[in-house]
């Protein structure tokens, strides 16, 4: 078991903001941040992460909690699961009884990537491989390149540290044969090029052959330590440059971001494998960085660019797409010292935009009048998944790219709305409540003068209040909800005798009209309501009776 010191110590490190913003993009709201709920389908952003209360909270689901009860819910796991993959995240050591052995705590991926430096060295073919592609021996250090050698080799090295195969297979470096039931591991005769985490951990491989294999690259199989769509390679060593220049150039591959670096383009990333996806954006999003996509000018190079820059375009990134044609790549150029050409190039991306229009139009004939209306058709969808006040700023380029009259280029013009919340809502009392969730201690100002009756729309939340269930959805929601200050008490006060006004004029008006008391009770009510009413109009509280 994992010893509850450690988890303490854990959650004390843990940061709202970067835990959710690990797995969604994230947009800040006034001291808060919103996201799209993953917990329902979303339309308009209805989760807040706040980080002074280190707590989430969807207002349109009321899916809510901390760092840990996101990650259980987001990744469907049980909390001793969810602590080991935030403790993973974090790089942190988690502490266990000693009747528990712990395959984390065993350090296999350090282990096995310090097996495949030593072995790099001893690869003439391997390293010469590297060394031609013009990566000097400062960054072979830098990137812990390695190399991979036999099945048996790799096998019998984690074996001498006491791994078993399933703790191999765990962490997606070794299987078992379904034919014959042997162990293998995934990488053989390759160069290695370890993965790190964002925070440092690694986490998975990537291997090149040497040896003419059908698969020139492959990468770690999906573990739960391994997500390719979520990582970037290089991201930990350029992390902090992105940081200070507030850019990061994506490329395609691990040779493009290795020499990009050692050129001293150190805040250059790769997707490994795979197109950019929306699962990247919140690693991309944390800096708010301006995008720079460095993709190879081929049909494949132009599909993934048109895809991302559209992705991009859709979430208001800022930045641009540069093509790499004639056999050239940023490795390539790197090695030919063509630095300050790299250094104008980047500096002269084409905007996501206007790249996405051109792109569009170019997979259509526009000589044929059927070609150049699915032409305007794609275009026209491509503007109005953009932000509204993007849509009409492009409509003249699209029209252009088709020579046609910008009027036939329809965008939308729906903007996007507060959303809704279901039923009526007071603000009076739900400033009374907030008030007293975030000052416990004003409580005892107003218990004598109210009673959970007197509320006429959010009795049922201030029950919970009195009941201290801070962690019901319902308070959780009225804690975050930004249109709801948080009064001083003198402010408190003031609110309180607008509320108790409200309601003794409104019994009051009841008294008056029920038939059903004689004359003397009615006007001893109605005497003792309009004495308090008074007291209060005077600035006293009065108490309930």
């Amino acid at each position: 078991m994992i010893e509850n010191r450690s988890i303490e110590d854990l959650k004390n490190r843990l940061d709202i903001v970067d835990v959710v913003g690990s797995y969604l993009e994230l947009k800040k709201n006034g001291a808060n941040f919103k996201a799209i709920c993953p917990f329902h389908n979303d339309s308009n952003p209805s989760l807040v992460i706040s980080p002074s209360k280190q707590i989430y909270h969807c207002f349109s689901c009321g899916a809510g909690g901390d760092s840990i009860k996101f990650v259980m819910e987001y990744e469907k796991l049980n909390y001793p699961a969810t602590i080991e993959k935030l403790a993973n995240m974090y790089n942190f050591s988690l502490t266990y009884t000693e009747s528990s052995e712990k395959k984390e705590d065993r350090k296999l991926m350090e282990n096995l990537t310090l097996f495949f430096r030593k072995k790099l060295d001893t690869q003439k073919n391997a390293k010469e491989y590297l060394l031609q592609r013009g990566i000097g021996e400062s960054t072979i250090e830098k990137f812990e390149l390695g190399f991979a050698p036999s099945s048996d080799e790799t096998l019998n090295f984690l074996r001498s540290y006491g791994y078993s195969i399933s703790e191999a297979k765990e962490f997606g470096v070794a299987d078992i044969s379904e034919n014959s039931d042997r162990a293998y591991c995934r990488f053989i005769d390759r160069i290695i090029y370890p993965i790190r985490s964002r925070n440092g951990k690694f986490v998975g491989f990537g291997g090149r052959t040497i040896t003419n294999h059908p698969a020139k690259y492959i990468n770690s199989p999906q573990t739960r330590y391994f997500n390719k769509s979520r990582l970037l390679y290089g991201y930990f060593f350029a992390k902090e440059s992105i940081f200070k220049q507030k850019k990061i150039i994506i490329t395609e591959g691990y040779m493009d971001t290795i020499m990009l670096h050692q050129a001293g383009f150190t805040n250059a990333v790769a997707t490994l494998g795979t197109a950019l996806t929306s699962e990247h954006l919140p690693l991309i999003t944390k800096m708010e960085p301006e995008v720079i996509l460095a993709y190879d000018g081929d049909n494949a190079g132009i599909a993934a660019a048109l895809k991302a820059s559209i992705l991009l375009s859709k979430h208001s990134f800022k930045g641009g797409v540069i093509l790499f044609g004639e056999g050239m790549d940023p490795a390539d150029m790197v090695k030919n010292a063509q630095i300050e050409k790299l250094n104008r190039l980047f500096s002269e991306a084409q905007p996501f935009i206007e790249f996405a229009i051109e792109q569009i139009v170019k997979k259509y004939n526009l000589h044929e009048g059927l070609e150049k209306q699915k032409a305007l058709k794609e275009g026209s969808l491509f503007l109005q998944s953009l932000p509204a006040s993007l849509q009409e700023s492009y409509r003249g380029v699209l029209s252009g790219a088709l020579n046609l009259p910008q009027n036939l280029v329809k965008v939308k013009r729906d903007f996007v709305r507060r959303e809704q919340r279901e039923g009526f809502i007071d603000i009076l009392e739900l400033t009374i409540i907030k008030t007293i969730l975030a000052k416990p201690s004003l409580i005892d100002t107003l218990l004598d003068t109210i009673d959970t009756s007197m509320f006429k729309t959010h009795g049922e939340e201030f029950r919970l209040l009195l009941d201290n269930r801070f962690e019901h959805p319902s308070l959780r929601q009225i804690t975050l909800w930004d249109d709801i200050k948080i009064y001083e008490e003198k402010d408190l006060i003031s609110a309180m005798i607008t509320f108790l006004v409200r309601y003794y004029n409104e019994k009051l008006l009841h008294v008056k009209s029920d038939k059903s008391l004689d004359y003397k009770e009615k006007q001893f009510h109605i005497r003792s309501i309009q004495e308090k009413i008074f007291k209060l109009k005077k600035g006293e509280l009065v108490a309930y009776e």
